[in-house]
């Protein structure tokens, strides 16, 4: 069963930056390195969504076009950790952001769907304010 934590969430004044991160532990016959791994957003009010999404095969990305050239999805497999670097935010990325992960690896052609995805995290929460 894979764990997933969320961190480095808060708040930020529009413009501003926040680097969440994603730790995955627990005791899984497959390697990290072979979990596709993905984010989601869920504003008040609003049903989950995808953010962007990262492949296992060749850390090959998809990006919402909301948050396109805003955000960078990565990941270190060796520490089973995955980052979201989120630049020049704006009042809309305001949520809870959780970080999910399966395998194996669904294609990222698309934004990410929920419902392909095994494993959530708790969510961490993101609020853009002045």
């Amino acid at each position: 069963q894979l764990q997933l934590e969320e961190s480095g969430g808060g708040l930020v004044q529009p413009g501003g930056s926040l680097k969440l991160s994603c730790s995955a532990s627990g005791s899984t016959r497959v390697d990290f390195a072979y979990y596709g791994v993905a984010w989601f957003r869920q504003a008040p009010g609003k049903e989950r969504e995808g953010v962007a999404c990262i492949r296992s095969s060749d850390d090959s990305v998809y990006y919402g076009d909301f948050v396109k050239g805003r955000f960078t999805i990565t990941r270190d497999n060796a520490k089973k950790m995955v980052y979201l670097q989120m630049d020049n935010l704006i009042a809309e990325d305001t949520g809870t952001y959780y970080c999910a992960a399966t395998v194996p690896s669904p294609p990222v052609d698309g934004i990410p769907v929920a419902h392909l995805y095994d494993y959530l995290g708790q969510g961490i929460q993101v609020t853009v304010s002045s």
